[in-house]
């Protein structure tokens, strides 16, 4: 039977501060989740969905979330999940079913393609049952063909769909010109614009991302709002990604993985990348930068990329030629503080053209970490934006290898402004939206489409 849930006030959700809401306290929900990765998978998107679930449920909430069965490391099913193509982890809060993600690695566009739209059917069909017995469809893009298993779950179970966009596709592969089939391309913004008109909210990373939105939309984004006077609501929200700062804490940089990469010496800078090695990061600009280094003698110096993606053959191979770059794959998530902490400088690398249509949520870690931010991106993005009002780093032109080394270098010389902005960093973290706000915004939105 459905719940009975509150009439909401309209709210206004964006980035930054979680602010005071009107909504009165959301009763027990039933909230079905469809993602493309969960906890145990590694990638971040899995980490998020399982940050928020974890929360609702402590809060009461029923959850039954359908995703894959883990594949993100090596792009083919992990070892211990494989030889099925469904399994089914039942709890008292609700339950997971995890499907086979048809995951290949080096696959061709079309094949990549029908993985997903294999996927997106296979979990599809699963919601269809599962909608029935749910309050609000909440799924995560992309890829955009779960947006439509969303939907489609939605309107059997008569439930409103909640649309949660980590990046904006087809955009991001259109500036990469990893799409250039101008079928798919086609095909895929028919797609996204349908789906952000028949979901009853769409939620994005960034004021960037809620402006490209809208303007799809051809709706008018209101930014702020008099809390005296009430909100405005419209159907693009920004709620961000967050960090956990209880689990993400300022540590030693002298660990055993800085050890373990060979550079316990203390006198040594280790500048970091850590994220995905895929066509929107800039990473020949950490290559071009630890040539440089070599060539002045800055033996001071030592670049670590940590991650792993489709660029991984060509950082090997520069990684073979240079002595001062690492390169580190996938480490495990309990880890992950003591990796952040590794680093005397943390890299942010968005091609051009990219700020528009996503926002890496890493950067949040990093600033729990309480670590200095170097990034490369356009100028008037939301993560320029948020590294200097943070006072967490410095921020440059995307692609431009000049002015990238030259704050790198300007950073490296300068100890003490180096431990400020590792300061700030952890200052920002501790005063922004905490996870549990973040989850408690999202509840707020799906007890204001619910009574709408």
């Amino acid at each position: 039977m459905r719940r009975t849930i509150p009439k909401a006030a309209p709210g206004l959700f964006f980035a930054g501060r979680a602010r005071g809401s009107a909504t009165e306290p959301v009763s027990s929900l039933s909230i079905l989740v469809l993602c493309p990765h969960y906890l145990p998978d590694t990638a971040p998107t899995g980490e998020v969905m399982a940050s928020l679930c974890e929360r609702w449920i402590a809060q009461g909430h029923r959850v039954e979330v359908i995703s894959s069965l883990p594949w993100y490391k090596n792009h083919a099913v992990a070892e211990g999940w494989r030889g099925r193509l469904l399994h089914t982890e039942p709890a008292v809060w609700g339950r997971i079913r995890r499907w086979y993600p048809f995951a290949m690695q080096k696959a061709g566009l079309w094949r990549r393609v029908l993985g997903f739209v294999g996927f997106s059917v296979l979990v599809g069909l699963d919601a269809l049952r599962a909608a029935r017995r749910c309050d609000v469809v909440f799924a995560m893009s992309p890829p955009l063909t779960l947006g439509a298993a969303g939907w489609i779950a939605s309107v059997v179970g008569r439930a409103p769909l909640v649309f949660n966009v980590q990046d904006i596709f087809p955009d991001a592969g259109v500036h990469t010109k990893v799409l250039r089939n101008r079928w798919i391309v086609s095909l895929a913004s028919r797609l996204e614009r349908w789906l952000y008109q028949k979901a009853a909210a769409v939620t994005v990373l960034s004021q960037d991302m809620a402006d490209n939105v809208q303007a799809k939309l051809h709706k008018r984004v209101v930014l702020q709002a008099d809390k005296h006077k009430g909100l405005q609501a419209s159907k693009v929200h920004v709620i961000p990604n967050s960090a956990d700062i209880e689990r993400i804490i300022p540590l030693t940089r002298h660990n055993s993985y800085r050890a373990q990469l060979g550079l316990a010496d203390s006198g040594i800078a280790v500048v970091m990348y850590a994220g995905n090695l895929g066509h929107s990061q800039s990473l020949d600009l950490v290559i071009g930068a630890a040539q440089r280094c070599l060539a002045q003698g800055r033996q001071d110096i030592c670049f670590v990329i940590n991650g792993d993606g489709v660029a991984r053959a060509a950082i090997a191979a520069a990684a073979k030629r240079l002595s001062n770059l690492h390169l580190v794959g996938w480490q495990p998530p309990e880890r992950l503080g003591e990796v952040l902490a590794a680093a005397d400088i943390h890299l942010v690398l968005l091609r051009a053209g990219l700020g528009a249509s996503s926002m890496p949520s890493k950067l949040h870690s990093v600033l729990a970490a309480g670590r200095p931010v170097l990034a490369s991106v356009d100028e008037d993005s939301e993560v320029a934006r948020l590294v200097q009002a943070s006072g967490a780093g410095i921020s440059v032109a995307p692609d431009n290898l000049d002015a990238f080394f030259q704050a790198l270098m300007q950073m490296v010389d300068a100890p003490e402004i180096l431990q400020q902005m590792g300061q700030n960093a952890r200052q920002h973290a501790i005063t922004h939206a905490s996870p549990e706000q973040l989850a408690d915004l999202y509840l707020e939105l799906f007890a204001q489409v619910i009574a709408s």
